[in-house]
């Protein structure tokens, strides 16, 4: 059983999708399962939940009928396999550390909640983004 169920409800964000995907993938704490909820999205986003869940046995996706964001996420959570829950948006991406940092920081102080804050990337930065992050970028 894994330690965190990561819910994503996926509504019409094909063109986000798979970096917040990818950005999931990416952690540094890999004891967590991801619910994909297609919330009866008429683009992309179900053939992209789909392809990732048969690239990685992490990923589980769940498609129903158009039902709103909290039903989305209670359908994840009805599925959901963790100990402990977080709800990432569809258009989100996540530092690789995100989960390691909430559960250990919940674990320290023996907390029934972990949170933190966000901070919003505009269109046209994620470029820029990527490119601070990336090695080769860093000065020796």
């Amino acid at each position: 059983m894994p330690r965190i169920s990561v819910i994503v409800p996926v509504y019409n964000t094909a063109m986000f999708l798979p970096d917040c995907i990818d950005s999931i993938l990416a952690q540094t704490f890999d004891d967590f399962e991801c619910i994909l909820v297609n919330d009866g999205s008429s683009d992309e986003s179900p053939s992209i939940c789909d392809a990732y869940a048969e690239k990685n046995a992490k990923i589980r996706v769940i498609h129903q009928n158009n039902a709103g964001l909290s039903a989305a996420r209670n359908a994840g959570m009805e599925m959901a396999h963790g100990d402990w829950i977080t709800f990432i948006d569809s258009d989100d991406i996540i530092y690789e550390n995100y989960l390691h940092l909430l559960y250990e920081t919940a674990i320290k102080y023996n907390a029934e909640i972990s949170c933190c804050s966000y901070r919003t990337i505009h269109a046209g930065e994620r470029e820029r983004e990527r490119e601070r992050e990336s090695p080769s970028h860093i000065n020796p």
